[in-house]
């Protein structure tokens, strides 16, 4: 019952909770998950609903809390498994869900659903010198501009010509291809996580069929939620790390671009489940859940689906470097100027979706981890090796893109948050109404006018999607942020506001 299932969760401190072992079966280390008074009662009501309708699940998925625990049985987890705030159910691990495997331990296992279908979708924000007094006048014209640079939409096809042996060499080279081809300056690939490029990314791993899908959607952004905004500093929490992003006063517009590996790493997710249900059979590798499809880290299926994952990694950072160079261009021509001079620089590119090989203190020894990120940021503390250098006395930049028309936010790493989550903090609002819910309660043009109540100015490709993105069907951006703020796994640095929003 709903109310057995609730004696095994523990409130431990005003923001976080521990799911003790037991809540399923063979659960190996604690669950944890973080939420305030204001959020917490949607994980709560999903379980409660669960147990009523006795495991029905809902959509398709188990409840995230029930998803959290499943993952705490995986083989070779360590210290625990971490929900964050915007945590909602998805495919095998929840959405915004952290899980982190000893790489020191043979049994230990790599899950395509551990990283999500869109690989290493991912946030990247540009900063500009104009105030949103120089961008007021020709709001509607620059937001048409950004539109017809940016090729968006379901089957939407990039505009930068590639062959297929430049996607084979973007694949492997990530944003070094980019700068090669002249789309992307040099300090952009500075202000990227991992530099914008996985080093052991093998596009032989990529499977044809990947490839035919990802060739035409190079450097497009895309449907669904991806967006690019055009925003105004809103509020400044922490001066000193703003400075050293560039952003000096309230009112500077910026641009946040959000996409990710389109059809690429989509298929890229659809092969690896099927060929890792195989090595599961042989390997005897038994979870709670059919879609925790998983193999070991070393071996052959592990280690093809990671090679392949970082070429999807890489397609992403290409893709958003030509979004920003169409960005730029976009800009330099409204404002009858250059990228140059209206001081276009990336703050940062940081990724959503991505399994990475980490050095991390576990019950006081280092050791080296495999840590799953699905739909959770990366969030290093000051003084970390692997930040830019223009960062270590704030620690990373955090970005967390709200939902269509709400406010976002630039957070920085904290040791605390390297101690408690692996590095990791939430990625955006995260889901309270499943697409069909949004699209059903929702109206089209209900959504469009209270976005130009607010002065917002949009351009969207499929109207059909405005509904499932509409601020109605997330939760509350700040809540969210407020509750990483507030458990010190994170720290609020600058509050973004919309203007412009450009849809798929």
């Amino acid at each position: 019952t709903y109310e057995q299932e609730c004696s095994f969760v523990e409130q431990m401190t005003a923001t976080s909770y521990i799911v003790n072992k037991g809540f399923v079966e063979n659960m190996r280390v604690p669950g944890y998950f973080y939420v305030n008074d204001n959020i917490r009662d949607l994980l709560f009501d999903e379980l409660k609903q669960y147990s009523r309708t006795a495991g029905g699940a809902v959509g398709g998925f188990l409840p995230a809390m029930k998803q959290l625990a499943n993952v705490a049985a995986l083989p070779g987890i360590v210290g625990r498994s971490i929900a964050l705030p915007d945590v909602h159910a998805g495919y095998g691990f929840a959405i915004g869900n952290v899980a982190a495997f000893d790489m020191g331990d043979p049994e230990s296992i790599v899950s395509p659903g551990g990283v999500g279908f869109d690989i290493n979708c991912g946030v990247r924000l540009v900063r500009t010198n104009l105030m949103e007094a120089d961008v007021a006048p020709v709001k509607e014209q620059l937001t048409q501009s950004v539109f017809d640079h940016i090729p968006v939409g379901v089957g939407s096809l990039g505009i930068i010509p590639t062959s297929a042996s430049d996607l084979e060499e973007a694949l492997e080279m990530g944003i070094d291809w980019s700068l090669r081809e002249g789309y992307a300056w040099a300090e952009d690939k500075e202000h990227c996580e991992e530099y914008g490029r996985m080093l052991q990314a093998d596009p032989r791993k990529v499977s044809q069929r990947a490839k035919k899908r990802g060739l035409p959607q190079l450097g497009t952004l895309g449907a669904g939620n991806h967006y690019a905004e055009i925003q105004v500093v809103d509020e400044i929490f922490d001066k000193h790390a703003a400075a050293q992003m560039g952003l000096e006063e309230k009112g500077q517009v910026v641009i946040m671009i959000h996409s990710g590996s389109r059809g690429l790493g989509h298929q890229v997710a659809t092969d690896a489940l099927t060929i890792m249900d195989r090595a599961m059979a042989r390997d005897r590798i038994s979870t709670n859940d059919r879609q925790l499809s998983c193999a070991r880290i070393d071996s052959q299926e592990g280690q093809d689906y990671l090679a392949a994952m970082a070429a999807a990694a890489n397609y992403a950072w290409v893709n958003r470097s030509s979004m920003t160079f169409l960005v730029r261009q976009a800009f330099a021509k409204v404002f009858a100027s250059t990228p140059d001079d209206l001081d276009m620089h990336v703050i940062y590119d940081v990724s959503h979706n991505i399994a990475k090989e980490e050095e991390h203190l576990v019950d006081g020894k280092f050791k080296r981890l495999l840590v799953h990120r699905k739909g959770s940021t990366r969030a290093f503390p000051p003084h970390h090796p692997l930040i830019p250098v223009d960062y270590q006395f704030t620690g990373q930049p955090v970005l967390i893109g709200g939902s269509m028309g709400t406010c976002s936010y630039v957070l920085t790493g904290t040791d605390k948050g390297m101690a408690e989550t692996f590095g990791s903090t939430c990625h955006g609002a995260g889901r309270a109404l499943s697409r069909n819910r949004s699209r059903n309660n929702l109206q089209y043009q209900d959504v469009l006018d209270q976005l130009s109540t607010q002065g917002i100015s949009i351009r969207v490709a499929s109207p059909k999607l405005v509904m499932e993105e509409a601020p109605e069907s997330y939760k509350d951006v700040t809540q969210v942020v407020d509750t990483c703020h507030a458990a010190g796994i994170s720290k609020k640095s600058v509050k973004l506001r919309p203007i412009a929003v450009i849809k798929g």
